[in-house]
């Protein structure tokens, strides 16, 4: 064998091995051992990282799950003393109710004693009454009969308006016919063809806008243009005394069938108007509902039941706002942080907050999938690299023998370590 070249020649079978070939493969393989133990400190550094992230999170959510009960034992504790001072207030108040009642009743005893032994004097005029009974009896039957006439009149009348609001969206909607036509006769041709939805749902608007001006002007009305974002109209409850108490919006709907979808896109214009309430108006109630009722947070009613209840939710914005600018001048604003909790502003809010930490753990979710799918195609690789190195290594032995240094690592009980580490 010449020192000079870079090649040997096997004892046993006197085949020429090149030694650089020999080199180069044993630092391939120093190389790729160093590469598998810096990816398990990574992994490791990794497994590490994730354990420590999670137990943050559960302290949080701990301390998140304690704070929570905390506020609420002493929103509790704050709203029990408050029904406690209302009920001895409210006790006090009837006792002294009471009080004035007893002697304004004793008082009129009092009277009626007098009136009596006035009574007992006047048995001398018996007489006289007996002769001015015919004369009274008279004068009653008129006035009897007059009151029958003046109800007959008023229950007349009470049937009359209830005809006429039975009847009052099929009225406007025929007196709007015949104004369109009058204006252009052929563009009424043309959306009595197309069909005549679009035109009921505007009477029903001019008509919930009409009562809610007639039959509350102190309050701001603000109609939503068509084309705009939104609704219909916006109104704006005020008094003599405080303006913007609170204000609901109103939504119309006239069609034969109603839409679910309607509820949630409603919400959404609540919430950008920051209204206080949501009212529905629809000539279909939905198949769950048979009469006026809250769903999903939204009133749902039909326009009859929609005047009365207009007024019932204005009222309640009224006493609503003066609540709140009672406790105005006073330290302790816990019973205005209670009446936020409790409205249906904050649920919207909040509903909002869950909708899009929701749609955050779905994005998070599949960002996980995508990664567990990544480091399954990299374990893949990784394992692939392996075998093909233990295969070149089997091949190279059984070419050259014990001419070529053992790895250690891809020894027989080497291998079956990292196996069991794998």
């Amino acid at each position: 064998m010449s020192t000079n070249s870079s090649t040997i020649q096997c004892p046993n079978c006197g085949t020429a091995i090149d030694v650089n070939d020999i080199l180069k493969h044993q630092i391939e393989d120093a190389l790729r051992k160093e590469f598998q133990s810096k990816a398990a400190l990574h992994e490791k550094e990794l497994a590490l990282k994730n354990e420590s992230l999670e137990k943050a999170k559960a302290e949080f959510e701990a301390k998140k799950r304690q704070e929570n009960e905390l506020f609420a034992e002493r929103l509790e504790r704050e709203k029990k003393q408050a029904e406690k001072d209302i009920a001895e207030k409210l006790k006090a108040k009837l006792e002294e109710e009471n009080k004035e009642r007893i002697a304004l009743m004793n008082k009129e005893l009092t009277e009626k004693s007098e009136k009596l032994r006035e009574l007992n004097k006047m048995e001398a005029e018996i007489a006289k009454l007996n002769r001015e009974k015919l004369e009274m009896k008279e004068a009653i039957e008129a006035q009897l009969q007059k009151q029958l006439n003046d109800q007959l009149v008023q229950e007349k009348e009470k049937i009359r308006k209830l005809e006429e609001e039975k009847n009052e969206l099929k009225v406007k909607e025929l007196l709007k016919q015949l104004e369109d036509q009058k204006k252009l006769t052929e563009e009424m041709k043309r959306k009595q063809e197309q069909g005549s939805m679009q035109m009921q749902g505007e009477v029903q608007e001019l008509a919930i806008e009409e009562f809610i001006m007639q039959n509350f002007p102190l309050d701001t009305l603000e109609e939503i243009k068509k084309g705009a974002t939104g609704a219909d109209c916006l109104q704006i409850v005020n008094t003599r005394e405080v303006q913007n108490c609170g204000s609901i919006y109103y939504e119309s709907k006239r069609t034969k069938a109603f839409q679910p979808a309607w509820i949630e896109k409603f919400k959404n214009d609540i919430r950008s108007k920051k209204a206080n309430i949501g009212v529905l108006v629809t000539e279909v109630m939905p198949s769950d509902m048979e009469r006026m009722g809250m769903k999903d947070g939204i009133w749902i009613c039909t326009f009859e039941e929609f005047k009365g209840l207009s007024a019932v939710l204005r009222q309640s914005l009224i006493q609503i706002s003066q609540a709140v600018q009672s406790q105005e001048n006073k330290g302790d604003k816990m019973g205005m942080l209670y009446d936020f909790l409790t409205s249906n502003e904050f649920r919207l809010q909040i509903e909002g907050i869950v909708e899009g930490f929701s749609q955050m753990q779905s994005d998070l979710l599949s960002e996980k999938r995508a990664m567990q799918r990544i480091w399954s195609q990299r374990e893949k690789q990784i394992e692939k690299v392996i075998l093909n190195t233990t295969n070149m290594y089997g091949n190279i032995r059984g070419i050259a023998g014990n001419a070529v240094q053992a790895v250690r690592a891809l020894e027989l009980d080497d291998t079956n370590l990292l196996e069991e580490e794998l």
